[in-house]
């Protein structure tokens, strides 16, 4: 199970990754960014943990369809975004996975140039 540690971890292992807590009144809740758009939106202290993720559109609904632990992004354009619980009903490795989509995502929306400082391939 990914804990808030591992995700932090997770999060700030890619390259250009940064973290910030840019909500006043709500000091837990951390945005993960690349190039400053953000890939992962959590509340660091949320119990059962939960995390918001970029996803492609299909992919989102395919995932909310054989997963109950994805749901329709909290408060987010729900097209686009995922919040997904880490309470443990989901295995580690699609965690990642997702959290590496929605990296890859917002890094390929990036001008050509920040893709290149990021020393980003296209994909993982």
């Amino acid at each position: 199970m990914i804990d808030a540690n591992a995700l932090r971890s997770t999060c700030l292992g890619f390259n250009g990754a940064t973290e910030e807590f840019p909500f006043p009144g709500h000091p837990d809740v951390a945005t993960f960014k690349v190039g400053g758009k953000i890939f992962a939106l959590t509340g660091l202290d949320a119990q059962p943990l939960t995390v918001s993720l970029k996803c492609d559109p299909d992919e989102a609904q395919r995932l909310r369809a054989a997963h109950p632990e994805v749901v329709p992004g909290y408060h987010l354009n729900k097209r686009h975004w995922n919040t997904v619980s880490l309470a443990g009903g989901l295995p580690d490795q699609l965690v990642l996975d997702m959290i590496e989509d929605s990296y890859d995502l917002v890094v390929a929306s990036l001008p050509r140039a920040q893709r290149l400082l990021l020393d980003w391939p296209g994909g993982r």
